[in-house]
């Protein structure tokens, strides 16, 4: 099938959320083939312990795509234990310049407990402004609604599922079946 003739992969919103010493990154389990929902509990958001270190990492766009990032991340952290920023910065480098990894469609949001991170294909080491991290399909929604919420007297959790509830009420492409990590620093 010719790619323009391929309805699309669609599905996926993943936030994080930085609040009072707490890192939420929250994620819906929907994938979606052009207007067909394809799965409904997929687990986008992972805890990752490389080197003894904790990093909770959520993704959006491919899976393929996105567990070879995380299987990437994870050997740079190997690496460079205790030291997400770096491993992070080095990832960007190389899925920016490796002729095989330029064709990656996936976003991730990480976090080590003290930083929370967006990546991308871009070479991009994004690290948010308002402590408030969204990616995917429905990301532009969970966002909003978060950083309308952001200095109410919510925990980070409660934020990051009242705004992925938000985002799955308007996003076609989320649902509400949340996979839910937290990350003290």
């Amino acid at each position: 099938m010719r790619n323009e003739e391929f309805p699309g992969w669609h599905g996926t919103t993943i936030i994080g959320v930085k609040k009072n010493g707490q890192i939420v990154i929250a994620g819906d389990g929907q994938v979606s083939l052009g207007q067909t929902v394809i799965k409904g509990s997929a687990r986008k958001v992972r805890r990752l312990s490389p080197g003894g270190f904790d990093v909770v990492a959520g993704f959006a766009g491919s899976t393929a795509d996105a567990f070879t990032l995380l299987e990437r991340l994870e050997s740079k952290l190997e690496a460079t234990p205790g030291q997400l920023q770096r491993a992070s910065v080095e990832l960007a480098k190389d899925w920016r310049t490796d002729k095989y990894l330029q064709k990656l469609e996936a976003m991730l949001i990480v976090s080590d407990g003290k930083d929370l991170f967006v990546i991308t294909g871009a070479g991009d080491v994004l690290e948010p402004e308002h402590d408030i991290a969204a990616i995917g399909s429905g990301g532009n929604y969970a966002l909003a609604a978060a950083r309308g919420m952001i200095d109410s007297d919510r925990t980070a959790e409660e934020v990051a599922r009242a705004a992925m509830a938000i985002a799955s009420d308007i996003c076609v492409y989320t649902n509400g079946n949340l996979t839910v990590e937290s990350i003290s620093g």
